[in-house]
């Protein structure tokens, strides 16, 4: 399978994700961790909660992966999102590229989060010391 693509309950595991889309034949690996921060828009973050719905989180996650796979010709792409109550530091999201050069990696690595971002039914809520907010796309 030249795809990954997985809702994680427990931490993630970026060293997971880049083993998932190694192989020889790539010169290119890129891998983008998205960590929570301690503040948004100047208001301490304590903490996020993500919910989803999985059945169609993980086709729209597929979608995007095939996607990149064809539109950018990379070799392989995992992509893993965390679900649940994540603390700071935490790593909410991780896409991996394998490509034969690197321009495309970088590529398929963006347009991977910027369409997960847009179009994936991920739902998170910031958590601050002052009360909380739902946001309508990922970290």
């Amino acid at each position: 399978m030249r795809h990954n693509i997985q809702l994680f309950d427990q931490p993630l595991d970026p060293a997971l994700a880049r083993q998932q889309v190694e192989d020889p034949s790539c010169g290119g690996v890129v891998l983008f961790v998205g960590n929570v921060r301690n503040a948004t828009q100047g208001k301490e973050v304590l903490r996020l909660e993500f919910e989803s719905y999985r059945p169609m989180a993980l086709r729209e996650m597929e979608k995007i992966a095939i996607e990149s796979l064809e539109r950018f010709r990379i070799h392989k792409m995992s992509i893993h999102h965390r679900l649940g109550t994540l603390q700071i530091g935490e790593s909410a999201v991780i896409i991996a590229v394998s490509a034969p050069h690197r321009k495309a990696a970088f590529k398929a690595c963006a347009y991977a989060i910027d369409t997960l971002k847009e179009t994936v039914p991920i739902w998170k809520k910031e958590i601050f010391s002052d009360g909380e907010v739902w946001v309508a796309a990922t970290p």
